[in-house]
């Protein structure tokens, strides 16, 4: 049937409105569905994110019972928690550490002032005194400060420097250390007064 036919019949009108109507279902129909299919796409990047998340937490954690999201989770609290217990305790143990450490630097600060100032009030001087006794062995009188570990480091350097003791005693007093000793060449060498007095000169500074 022509439009004037339908015109006629009074029918053209309701044929444009109808055709109108169908266009704009359609381009309704394609609206809603591109939205639709953007948002499939955006919860399918947002799942895929998400799994890679778990995946990495399921690496850092060394013991995952079960493969689920949920106990992954799970797992990976109870592995934080675990963790923040072990650093207080560690912590806790530093906190000791150091401060029985500091305790100690005090009191051996104290202890080596009060040793230095007992010397000076009894006038009493480091020294060192070497004489021949015997063929090559020495005859040694050390005085020195009283230190902590003191007579140990004095043995140490010596023997570094090959200073053999063949027999010695310590005392301490007022403060010092007195050290007596017969010594010889460790290696065979034979040792001079004024060579070994220097040497033990220098070592008890550094004590």
């Amino acid at each position: 049937m022509d439009y004037l036919a339908m015109n006629e019949l009074g029918l053209a009108d309701q044929h444009s409105s109808f055709r109108g109507r169908m266009g704009r279902k359609r381009t309704s129909y394609d609206e809603t569905g591109g939205y639709k299919s953007k948002n499939l796409h955006a919860e399918r990047r947002r799942r895929e994110k998400l799994s890679n998340r778990l995946l990495t937490l399921r690496a850092l954690v060394p013991i995952i019972t079960n493969m689920n999201k949920g106990t992954i989770i799970e797992d990976a609290i109870t592995y934080i928690q675990e963790l923040k217990k072990n650093v207080e305790v560690l912590t806790d143990m530093l906190q000791e550490m150091e401060a029985s450490s500091s305790e100690e630097e005090t009191k051996t600060r104290v202890s080596k002032i009060d040793a230095s100032e007992e010397m000076k009030q009894c006038g009493i001087k480091e020294d060192v005194q070497v004489s021949n006794i015997d063929g090559d062995k020495l005859w040694i009188k050390i005085i020195l400060e009283k230190k902590r570990g003191g007579f140990g480091r004095l043995m140490e350097k010596m023997a570094c420097f090959g200073l053999e003791l063949i027999d010695s005693n310590v005392t301490t007093s007022k403060g010092a250390m007195l050290v007596t000793a017969c010594v010889e060449g460790a290696f065979g060498d034979n040792l001079t007064v004024q060579q070994t007095k220097e040497l033990l000169t220098q070592i008890i500074k550094g004590i």
